[in-house]
């Protein structure tokens, strides 16, 4: 499994139901193997945080409430 799939799981069993409702639109960095979090408002600080603790470690990282930390182009509906 990836690290995107793997933290992806962390997620979705662990994380969403806990942040969602208070931390919606926040940035989540996940490191999988230890189901560590970082959270925080920017997409670098919890990147930064991650790679203090974990430097050898692959992270991946959520915007809470979306199915992508960053959405690219227009959007319709």
């Amino acid at each position: 499994m990836s690290v995107a799939e793997s933290a992806k799981k962390v997620y979705d069993e662990d994380l969403r139901s806990r942040l969602e409702q208070d931390h919606k639109d926040d940035f989540v960095a996940i490191e999988p193997s230890s189901r560590r979090f970082f959270l925080g408002k920017t997409f670098l600080e919890v990147a930064l945080a991650a790679k203090k603790t974990f430097p050898d470690k692959k992270s991946f990282v959520i915007r809470v409430g979306h199915e992508a930390a960053f959405h690219i182009g227009a959007f319709s509906q």
